[in-house]
């Protein structure tokens, strides 16, 4: 046998063993022969770069290239499910379906509902193609290095094979969700807590930070995991949906999850994916699944219903945002009680101080709970809470969870009350607390850490300047190392700074020319970026197209200030309080002499007009010329206002296709004008 061959062999075989390890848990080898068989592969397929093959199995490893996403429009738009938190509104839902199909028998394919991060895979002739990500249900990132490394994911299927008399199609689509399991979630918080770094909220959280990551290499150290539940295709026979899934189950795909405790999957257990004709038997299902899933190796958050016959979902349809023939079911917030230990103080970007609860540990939801919010002083007062008191922690998806009442009739003699800080845990300031505000607050924004820090990460997350290079822990390196104190400092970073021992320069000038690009960032966004207290994405929006500039808006008073809608005293008096500040001007400054854009573009301002004064704009349905959000600009830039429900103040609906009748019906019992995307562009010119 020629190298060549024994390449496509062992792809093969470690292809099979893949399988039979992530998805039917059924090792035939050990994990000593795999990594042998994997290494053996690597140097061959090292010798011989005219085999290459992206879905060879050594590319589970990723790399640590980094690679920017690119945005691929879905070929059928991912839509949401509607949400039911009852069995009457279950029953309420079946007897619609019943009524949409004029009382012809329908089934109902029942499914745990994953709480993790939506995904599309794409398959052609038996290889992984493309994975991309739900995005805004239109058009998601095509991430389909960081998919390969998931090692429950197929990337080669076997040509031919069939399965409920289904066979593999030429091309198909199916999706699912990304997952990290809960063993893998709490050993990676447990390192980042080691290291002193913020904590992942949730699994979900985790799996969709990694999955976005642009190394590769760390999303094949993550572990996440793969279950897949709805199969697309022009070419695929039979008329059901569960049909399909079992026959996806017996390709190669992860479509059932079975409990992680001795004896599960045993004879009495229920499948996670069952087909039931009656109301009786959906309710047994999400009975059993609601105690069940504290046992399973991922975090689930509720059952999804579908009609089985893909003819009577065709039949049935959709609304504006989700099918008539599925929905979701959400299990309650699940409780627990444990002993309150000590209450700690966090400080976050705009100097809010939270009161952190530290309990005797208590398994909740699949994990191990310590700490649970407090919220604010307020919280703790409405408990009278007590160091040492038994309290009852729930768990609505978070890690962190929250109090949610007290055993008072446990608590011991020794307890005694909960008092709030009165300065600032990290730089000592005295707290403050703002008018209309629960939370206390250190006023210290230019000397406090975390704050410094926070506003630097704010600064240049996504939605403010981009600085896509940069993330929490390169922020905290290049602090503790002095290269930056505030935002102005990133503009002073050069590569040789950050190149370290000489071996990172590649990464140093992406890190520095990202910085350079965040210069063309517009003014508004700019706004956002600094960081101001109580001034969101919006509110900076208005600002800066209402002042135009960044030297008009800091010579702003209050009067002037409030003028702009959506603009109070409350962040009046803070956007005064920080320009007023001088190392707040000075960055300012600084930022200005750095070439960012400080002032509106003259294509924003020629743009500009009051053609949509005083009018409150719906925006309902898909376009095909631009995006909602350009909408939404458009409108704003017009003198208009963006509202998000119909009103006998609304002054008319913009509607794209597939708008939803509650929408339709309700404009038209108020007399409110719908218009389409034709008359809107040329009402605007």
């Amino acid at each position: 046998m020629d190298e060549i061959q024994r390449i496509k062999q062992l792809r093969s075989e470690l292809h099979g063993h893949n399988y039979r390890y992530y998805v039917q848990n059924q090792p035939v080898i050990s994990d000593e022969k795999f990594d042998m068989l994997m290494r053996e592969l690597q140097d061959l397929e090292a010798r011989h770069p005219e085999a290459a093959d992206p879905n060879s199995p050594t590319q589970r490893v990723g790399s640590d290239l980094n690679k920017e996403f690119t945005q691929v429009e879905h070929k059928y738009p991912m839509l949401s499910l509607s949400n039911t938190y009852s069995e009457e509104e279950v029953a309420g839902w079946y007897d619609s379906v019943k009524w949409g199909l004029e009382g012809e028998d329908f089934e109902v394919c029942c499914e745990m509902k994953y709480d993790g991060l939506s995904i599309s895979l794409t398959y052609a002739d038996g290889k992984l193609l493309r994975g991309v990500t739900r995005g805004d249900g239109v058009r998601g990132d095509d991430v389909t290095a960081n998919v390969r490394t998931i090692r429950s994911i197929p990337l080669i299927l076997e040509a031919g094979q069939a399965a409920q008399g289904i066979p593999v199609p030429r091309e198909f689509e199916i999706r699912g969700e990304i997952l990290m399991p809960w063993k893998v979630f709490e050993r990676l918080n447990a390192e980042r807590e080691a290291a002193e770094e913020p904590l992942f909220a949730n699994p979900r959280n985790a799996a969709s930070g990694t999955l976005k990551s642009q190394n590769s290499a760390l999303v094949a150290s993550r572990h996440l995991d793969a279950y897949l539940y709805y199969l697309l295709g022009e070419d695929i026979p039979g008329d059901g949906h569960y049909e399909r899934l079992m026959a996806a189950k017996q390709w190669g795909f992860k479509v059932e999850v079975m409990p992680c405790v001795p004896g599960g999957g045993a004879a009495g257990a229920q499948p996670s994916v069952k087909k039931v004709k009656t109301l009786e038997e959906i309710y047994a299902f999400i009975a059993y699944w609601d105690e069940e899933r504290k046992n399973l190796p991922v975090a689930t958050d509720g059952i999804v219903l579908k009609v089985n016959s893909l003819r009577q979902q065709r039949s049935l349809g959709f609304t504006a945002k989700s099918p008539r023939w599925a929905i979701a079911y959400k299990f309650k917030a699940e409780k627990a009680r444990t002993r309150l230990e000590a209450v700690t103080y966090q400080v976050g970007r705009t100097g809010a101080v939270t009161p952190v609860a530290n309990m005797e540990p208590v398994q909740l939801a699949g994990t191990t709970v310590k700490r649970a919010t407090l919220n604010n002083e307020d919280f703790i007062r409405s408990f009278d809470l007590h160091i040492g008191d038994y309290v009852y922690v729930e768990k609505g998806g978070e890690i962190i969870p929250k109090i949610v009442g007290v055993d008072t009739g446990a608590r011991p003699v020794t307890a005694r009350p909960v008092q709030f800080v009165t300065h600032c845990p990290e730089c000592g300031t005295r707290l403050v607390r703002y008018e209309s505000e629960a939370a206390w607050y250190c006023p210290n924004d230019t000397g406090c850490p975390p704050q410094i820090k926070g506003r630097i990460e704010h600064f240049i997350s996504r939605k403010a300047m981009n600085i896509d290079s940069l993330g929490p822990e390169t922020v905290d390196d290049y602090y503790r190392m002095g290269l930056i104190k505030n935002v102005a400092d990133l503009y002073d970073i050069g590569v040789q700074q950050i190149n370290g021992d000489g071996s990172r320069e590649r990464s140093a000038r992406k890190v520095v020319q990202s910085i350079e690009d965040s210069k063309r960032v517009p003014f508004e966004r700019v706004v956002f970026a600094l960081g101001i207290r109580f001034v969101g994405e919006t509110s900076a929006r208005l600002l800066a197209r209402h002042f135009k500039s960044v030297e008009a808006l800091m010579a702003a008073g209050a009067d002037e200030l409030q003028q702009v809608e959506g603009v109070g005293g409350v962040i009046a008096k803070s956007v005064m309080s920080y320009f007023r500040n001088p190392a707040n001007a000075e960055i300012v400054g600084r930022l200005r002499a750095a070439g960012l854009q400080m002032s509106l573009d003259a294509g924003q301002l020629s743009g500009q007009s009051d053609k949509l004064a005083g009018k409150s704009v719906v925006i309902s349905g898909v376009f095909e010329h631009h995006s909602r959000d350009e909408y939404k600009a458009m409108i704003e830039q017009n003198g208009g206002k963006n509202v998000s429900s119909i009103s006998s103040k609304t002054s008319f609906v913009l509607a794209g296709a597939n708008m939803g009748p509650s929408k339709l019906e309700k404009a038209g019992k108020l007399g409110i004008q719908v218009i389409d995307e034709k008359q809107f562009l040329e009402m605007i010119s």
